[in-house]
């Protein structure tokens, strides 16, 4: 062969191996979490839109949930939710929950953009959800809205707002009842936790109600054990705390670690912040932050940064 055309194919062999190198990054498995499934809606109205996510991530590694992304809206005038079923490395099934209009990132999965390997298994809404023991610590009791003069039970209502989300505001409006005209309110959950302990969480008006705390929030099988209870029960959990967004990464790289945080915070002590702990490495190679929303008992709402290797303490 002519010294001309082997320096070609060298050239051309060459020229091949950045893309069989990309092919090769593009498979290997650098998530935690394997796809099982994905769903888009509400818990009374969602479709199966899996293949449609396999269609978008082989697009892109990001992507905003909603319905221009999956060309279907199920739930007309109600916000929507992508719940993405996943199985960890050790084997246990975790589900992802995107808001609509929030960013879906690929890098916590296995073979994102390949769509090998996922996404061949299919489910409804709640089984993920097992027995109605989930993440979270207390089972509500009662609901009760208003003063200590004039307050109303909003169990019912509160199963209605449960359903359509994970969180929602304190507010005449959304509860449905002004039970003292003029007077600031407040809501409070009557709850027992996983030790049968009863317990007193307070929402005064215009606070953010966070249902990732309680069991079967969504699923609303709670609240059958109402009673007029006393309203100026004192056990209240002063310095209950309340995580409402947690960010890691580095630059423009960043994974919402939200979920791994507050069962971290369960757990109790002080870990580390590391990938281990969050269960993610968004940027790797970079020293990562730690960027957290959160809210103790009444207090105001806060916000902090982390360095990776410090401890997961929020003062």
């Amino acid at each position: 062969m002519p010294q001309t055309r082997r320096t070609l194919f060298a050239l051309a062999g060459l020229a091949l191996l950045p893309g069989l190198a990309r092919a090769d990054h593009d498979d290997r498995d650098e998530g935690e979490y394997r796809i099982l499934y994905a769903r888009y809606g509400t818990a009374e109205q969602q479709v199966d839109v899996t293949e449609r996510l396999k269609q978008l991530a082989r697009e892109d590694e990001r992507f905003r949930a909603g319905n221009e992304a999956f060309g279907v809206d199920p739930a007309p005038g109600r916000r929507k939710t992508l719940r993405i079923v996943a199985r960890g490395r050790d084997g246990q099934q975790r589900v992802f929950e995107y808001r609509e209009g929030s960013r879906v990132d690929g890098r916590e999965f296995i073979g994102w953009r390949s769509g090998r390997g996922w996404g061949d298994e299919r489910g409804g809404w709640r089984d993920a959800d097992g027995d109605g023991r989930d993440s979270g610590r207390y089972r509500i009791l009662e609901a009760r809205y208003g003063t200590p003069r004039r307050h109303v039970d909003v169990t019912e209502r509160l199963r209605q707002l449960a359903r359509q989300d994970l969180r929602f505001r304190v507010e005449n409006e959304r509860l449905g009842v002004d039970p003292d005209p003029g007077r600031r309110k407040q809501l409070r959950l009557f709850v027992r936790d996983r030790q049968g302990e009863e317990r007193v969480f307070e929402y005064d008006e215009g606070a953010v109600v966070d249902g990732a705390l309680f069991t079967g929030w969504q699923r609303g099988d709670w609240g059958h054990e109402r009673r007029e209870r006393d309203w100026s029960d004192e056990r209240g959990e002063e310095q209950w705390l309340q995580v409402f967004e947690a960010q890691w990464g580095a630059d423009s790289r960043w994974a919402d670690v939200t979920a791994a945080v507050r069962a971290a915070l369960q757990r109790g002590g002080q870990p580390r912040v590391s990938n281990e702990l969050l269960g993610v490495d968004p940027a790797r190679r970079a020293r990562k932050i730690l960027r957290l929303r959160y809210q103790r008992g009444r207090g105001p709402l806060r916000e902090l940064e982390l360095r990776e290797g410090e401890p997961l303490a929020l003062p």
